[in-house]
């Protein structure tokens, strides 16, 4: 990916410079550069306000995004009972009793010093927050996660549907299917979704190189459309639209300087996620951009690596209602 323009650097009394350069890239060509200058500081935290920590503890699941060995990231899902997660201060989180499905890509990206994203979302009442830290421990069915970053997101195109856990013990074995494109199951299960996570990341040398600091590591966001908002191109690539958010433009910006994704679909009528290893284009404009509306720019995809996990996730959801921010938006032709 060619190197991104030279931006002006922070000065040098700032205290607190919220976003990277590729975010600050984004940010730059959608006009929000010095509304977000401003803006980033006072909402992006080093610590999480009560509410936070509040909200965090009443979860059933917690969706996690990692970095593995090679630097690919990956999206993924723990569950327990509400309370599994607990906030003792506002710079920590606890995890107790989590479930991880088999063969999820989290087990073995999990280790002391690994950087986390994490997204709490309560989809019945559309609230959901995010954090970025830091594991500081590990132990059986647990974690400790010191928090380095926290900031609130907006209800937009977040579907409503309630989550309820079951019985874990209940659950059938898993089955795991793997593949270097998508299979006719997958591209299904994609072609029905209204709702993906993307986990991407900022990491290694790169990122210390050019300042990055304490803003790189894991991420892992929402995405929400009406089904089908997600075009599939034979078995190796997928288009979605980026709809107008709240311009911290974090997914996109790690793109930008680090173009690959994790991508993890549920299948909400059954216990299945859908695990992909992408690498990753922005399309800024042009007549595919124009053709979808209320699309500002696309993401385009491309796999490297899929895994299908069925009887996954111990958790079942009552019927959705689409998010109303979704009624301008278009479809596919």
């Amino acid at each position: 990916m060619p190197s991104l323009p030279s931006l002006p650097a922070p000065a040098p009394d700032m205290p607190h410079q919220a976003f990277h350069r590729g975010e600050l890239h984004a940010q730059q060509r959608a006009g929000m550069l010095e509304k977000m200058a401003a803006i980033g500081p006072r909402v992006i935290r080093d610590f999480m306000p009560d509410q936070h920590r509040d909200f965090f503890q009443q979860l059933p699941f917690l969706v996690v995004g990692s970095v593995d060995a090679s630097g690919q990231p990956w999206a993924s899902i723990i569950s327990g009972a509400p309370g599994f997660i607990q906030s003792p201060d506002m710079h920590s989180l606890q995890v107790r009793g989590l479930h991880l499905a088999a063969q999820d890509p989290l087990a073995a990206n999990l280790h002391s010093g690994a950087k986390l994203g994490l997204l709490g979302l309560e989809p019945h009442t559309r609230r959901r927050n995010r954090a970025n830290g830091v594991v500081q421990a590990l132990q059986q069915g647990g974690l400790d996660i010191a928090i380095e970053q926290s900031f609130g997101n907006c209800p937009k195109y977040i579907q409503a549907r309630k989550p309820e856990l079951q019985d874990i013990a209940a659950l059938p074995a898993a089955t795991v299917t793997d593949s270097a494109a998508l299979t006719p199951a997958m591209t299904e299960m994609i072609r029905r979704a209204d709702t993906f996570f993307i986990a991407t990341a900022l990491a290694g040398d790169d990122a210390e190189a050019h300042g990055d600091g304490h803003r790189h590591g894991a991420d892992v966001s929402h995405r929400g459309g009406k089904p089908g908002f997600v075009r599939v191109d034979g078995d190796r690539t997928l288009t979605v639209p980026d709809f107008i958010g709240n311009s911290f433009f974090n997914t996109i910006g790690n793109l930008l300087v680090q173009p690959r994704a994790g991508l993890l679909f549920a299948d909400f009528d059954s216990s299945a996620l859908l695990y992909l290893a992408m690498t990753a284009e922005v399309i800024w404009e042009g007549a595919e951009v124009e053709a979808f509306a209320g699309a500002q720019r696309l993401m385009r995809f491309t796999v490297q690596s899929a895994r299908l996990l069925e009887n996954a996730l111990p958790l079942r959801w009552g019927e959705a209602a689409l998010s109303p921010f979704l009624e301008p938006t278009g479809a596919w032709n």
